[in-house]
């Protein structure tokens, strides 16, 4: 049965009239005559009555027409669903953020200008530490990534576009006698309580703290662990130490914090985003070209 036979057989049935069908449809009488039969015959039932004054549905030919005008709409629905895939335009696309992602203006207007431009598109967002995040988009579980830079170079298969560098600030509490400073070295932290995530957290930032504090000639001392940015800040309200964090975090305000910047140019982070190299698709495309348009406004 082809598609082709079903739209005949529609404009006769509408048109209860051969020449005029074939007019509308603009082929011949005899084709059309012929595809009619060619169709009927594929079904085993009579779809029309025929005379040379008249034409008329049978009673299976009424089911049929039901059936036939569905069945186009069908697949021109998946035909316009198809072009819209190849466009960008529907289906799901997994991304991973930071834990600081969100604090980025970037990032929410990346998001929301994303979705009005693709509202058929499912984003699903998953919040996710770096090293994480790059392990689930080689198991295929993410599709792109908002991450920090992590030790070392990305795993091969992965390439990245950086979106923006961020400084560290140190923060810390406003009794502090650093926060009289409008810019701290890094030397001056030397002997200082730090409160950090876990080493084994998987963020990026860890091991860019211990270099930039062994460049100033020490190890920094780790007297509290907390898993997310918001409590290492409390707890540094708190009185448990100091900390450094991408700049993003300062829209956390929080009574008896303050944040200042440091004095070493490679007190910085970047944002970059992530996906496997070499794989396209209209989708990801779509994102990646949205994502670096915001990067450059």
């Amino acid at each position: 049965m082809e598609l082709r036979h079903l739209r005949y057989f529609i404009a006769v049935a509408e048109e209860l009239h051969f020449t005029r069908a074939a007019a509308r449809l603009h082929i011949g009488q005899p084709p059309l005559s012929q595809a009619i039969q060619a169709l009927e015959s594929d079904i085993g039932a009579q779809l029309l009555e025929r005379s040379k004054r008249w034409v008329r549905l049978t009673e299976a030919g009424k089911l049929f027409l039901v059936d036939a005008r569905r069945i186009l709409a069908l697949a021109e629905q998946a035909g316009d669903t198809a072009r819209r895939a190849a466009r960008g335009e529907v289906g799901e696309l997994r991304i991973g953020f930071t834990y600081s992602t969100p604090y980025t203006p970037l990032f929410a207007k990346l998001i929301n200008g994303y979705r009005s431009q693709f509202p058929a598109v499912t984003l699903t967002l998953h919040e996710m530490a770096t090293l994480h995040q790059l392990d689930a988009l080689i198991q295929r579980t993410l599709d792109l990534c908002f991450i920090r830079p992590p030790d070392g170079p990305l795993p091969d298969g992965l390439e990245s576009t950086v979106l923006r560098t961020d400084p560290l600030l140190l923060v810390l509490p406003e009794t502090h006698p650093l926060a009289a400073c409008a810019v701290v070295p890094v030397s001056a932290l030397a002997g200082l309580p730090f409160v950090m995530y876990p080493a084994n957290a998987g963020v990026g930032i860890y091991g860019l703290i211990f270099r930039l504090c062994r460049a100033a000639g020490f190890v920094p001392h780790i007297a509290q662990e907390a898993g997310e940015a918001s409590t290492i800040i409390g707890l540094v309200a708190a009185g448990c130490g100091i900390s450094l964090l991408p700049s993003s975090f300062d829209r956390i305000r929080m009574n008896g914090v303050v944040y200042r910047p440091l004095d070493d140019a490679a007190a910085t982070t970047q944002l970059m985003l992530v996906q496997r190299a070499g794989e396209r698709s209209p989708l990801i495309d779509a994102f990646t070209a949205l994502a670096r348009e915001a990067a450059e406004l």
